[in-house]
C-alpha cells in the first residue's frame, strides 16, 4: 500500500468509532453507547488537506482479555499498531487518566511509533483544560477534542499529516472486485475471508454475533484488486434485536449493495434454510453476482456432490444461475476455487453482446413458443437490446408491455442464458411499450 496509516486505539467507550465517522464525515462504523461495540478493524481512506492516508478504527483496548472475543480484539488492535505509521490514542476527558491508559501507553512506547495523545469528549472549556492531566502518560502534549461535537478534530488532523512519512507515488491501479461475505450467523463468514486472505483479519468466535461492522479487506488476487466484505450474520427479522445488531443487519444489506458479487455462505451440516432463501432473493433484487459457498464440508458425512447440487438448486430454484461451491474454511478444503469462480462471475457481469446476437436468439424463441395472449391481443417483439452490462441489462420494445406474463419473461431469460452464459449473475429485463407511428 502506498497510504500511510494511522490507528485509532484506546480503552473501550473512550469514542474511537465516533472519531472514525468524524473525520470521514459518514457512518462508517457502528457507535453505541456500549462497550466492546467495535471488535474487528474498520478502515477509511482520508484526504486532509490533499495528503492521503488509511485510517483505521480498532476495539476497546484490553491489556489483560477476559474471553475469546475480547483475546481477538487484542490482536487485531496488535496488528493494527504493527502495521500503523502513526497512532491515535484516544483516551477520555471526562473520566480522565486511568490505570489501563498507563498500561496502553507503555505498550505503545515500545511499538516506537508516533503517538498522538486525544483526549475525547472535551466538549467545553472546562474539560479542555482537565484534559492536559494526560500529560501523565508521558506521549506528549494531549490535544483536547470532542469526535462528537467535531471540537478540536481539524487540529488534531494537522498534526496527524505533520508526522506522517513522505508518501510514494501510487503505482496505477486496476479496478476492485468487491465481494460481500453474507448468511446467517455462524456459518463461518469470518473463518472464510481469514482462509482467503491468509491473515487474522476478523475474529473468529464460536458464538453467534461475534462480527457487527461490515469490515473492507483489500486484497490481491494474481494482479487483480479485490475488496473482501465480511458482514454480520442475518437472523430472521423477528430475532434482531434492537441497537448493535440492528445496526449490523443494516450495514450486511449496505454491503451488499455496494458489493459486485455476494458468496452467500451455507453451513452445510444445515438443511437449505427460508432464511438463506431470503437472504439470496436479496442479492437478486440488488442485482448482483452470487456464488452459494456450501461451507463446513468437512463436517458432512453424504457428500455426492449431484444430491446436493439437485437439493441447492431446488431451494434457491430463483437463481438457479448460481455456482455452488464446497468449502471447510477451517481445512482450506475448497477455499482456492472460490476466487477464480469470482473472477468468472465478474467477467460474466461485463459481458456486452451486439444487437443483432440478441435480436437473432429472442427472435427464434418467439418463432417457436406460443406468445401471452390478453382479450385477443398477442404480444409482439419488435426487438431487443442489451443496454448496460454490470448488471446486465435487456431492454424489449413490444406492442404491449403488460402482455409479459412472469412465465413468459422466464422463458426468454432462459434463452439468453442458454445461448451467452451470465453465469452467477441475474439479467434485469425491462419490457418497453414502443409508441405507434
Amino acid at each position: 500500500m502506498t497510504k500511510p496509516i494511522v490507528a485509532i486505539v484506546g480503552r473501550p467507550n473512550t469514542g474511537k468509532s465516533t472519531l472514525l465517522n468524524r473525520i470521514v464525515k459518514r457512518p462508517v462504523a457502528i457507535t453505541e453507547d456500549l462497550p466492546g461495540t467495535t471488535r474487528d478493524r474498520n478502515t477509511a481512506d482520508v484526504n486532509w488537506r490533499g495528503v492521503d492516508f488509511t485510517l483505521i478504527d480498532t476495539g476497546g483496548f484490553e491489556i489483560e482479555p477476559s474471553s475469546t472475543v475480547a483475546r481477538g480484539v487484542k490482536t487485531q488492535i496488535e496488528n493494527a499498531i504493527s502495521k500503523a505509521d502513526i497512532i491515535v490514542f484516544v483516551v477520555d476527558a471526562i473520566t480522565g487518566v486511568t490505570p489501563a491508559d498507563f498500561e496502553i501507553a507503555d505498550v505503545l512506547r515500545r511499538s516506537n511509533k508516533p503517538v498522538l495523545v486525544a483526549a475525547n469528549k472535551a466538549d467545553n472549556s472546562k474539560r479542555e483544560v482537565e484534559a492536559l492531566e494526560f500529560y501523565e502518560l508521558g506521549l506528549g502534549d494531549p490535544l483536547a477534542v470532542s469526535a462528537h461535537h467535531s471540537r478540536g478534530v481539524a487540529e488534531l488532523l494537522d498534526k496527524v499529516i505533520e508526522l506522517l512519512p513522505a508518501q510514494q507515488p501510487a503505482k496505477p491501479e486496476s479496478e476492485s472486485i468487491k465481494v460481500a461475505i453474507v448468511g446467517r450467523p455462524n456459518v463461518g463468514k469470518s473463518m472464510l475471508l481469514n482462509t482467503l486472505t491468509g491473515e487474522e483479519r476478523s475474529i473468529v468466535d464460536e458464538a453467534p454475533g461475534t462480527t457487527r461492522d461490515a469490515i473492507d479487506t483489500s486484497f490481491d488476487f494474481k494482479g487483480q484488486n479485490m475488496v473482501l466484505i465480511d458482514t454480520a450474520g442475518i437472523r430472521r427479522r423477528g430475532k434482531v434485536k434492537a441497537g448493535v445488531e440492528q445496526y449490523s443487519v443494516v450495514r450486511t444489506f449496505r454491503a451488499i449493495d455496494r458489493a459486485d458479487i455476494a458468496l452467500l455462505v451455507l453451513d452445510a451440516t444445515e438443511l437449505v434454510t427460508t432464511q438463506d432463501t431470503h437472504i439470496a432473493g436479496y442479492i437478486q433484487e440488488a442485482a448482483k453476482g452470487i456464488i452459494i459457498i456450501a461451507n463446513k464440508w468437512d463436517l458432512v458425512e453424504n457428500r455426492d456432490i449431484a444430491d446436493w447440487n439437485k437439493a441447492i438448486k431446488s431451494a434457491f430454484r430463483f437463481a438457479s444461475y448460481a455456482p455452488i461451491l464446497y468449502t471447510s474454511a477451517k481445512t482450506g478444503q475448497g477455499v482456492e476455487r472460490i476466487m477464480p469462480q469470482v473472477g468468472q462471475v465478474y467477467q460474466e457481469r461485463l459481458k456486452r453482446l451486439p444487437t443483432a446476437a440478441v435480436n437473432d436468439v429472442i427472435q427464434r424463441a418467439v418463432a417457436v413458443h406460443n406468445r401471452p395472449t390478453v382479450k385477443g391481443k398477442q404480444l409482439k417483439i419488435f426487438y431487443t437490446t442489451q443496454a448496460e452490462a454490470n448488471p446486465p441489462t435487456f431492454v424489449f420494445f413490444t406492442n404491449d408491455a403488460k402482455l409479459v406474463h412472469f412465465s413468459y419473461r422466464r422463458f426468454l431469460e432462459n434463452q439468453l442464458r442458454e445461448a451467452f452464459g451470465f453465469a452467477g449473475t441475474p439479467l434485469r429485463m425491462k419490457f418497453k411499450t414502443r409508441a405507434k407511428a
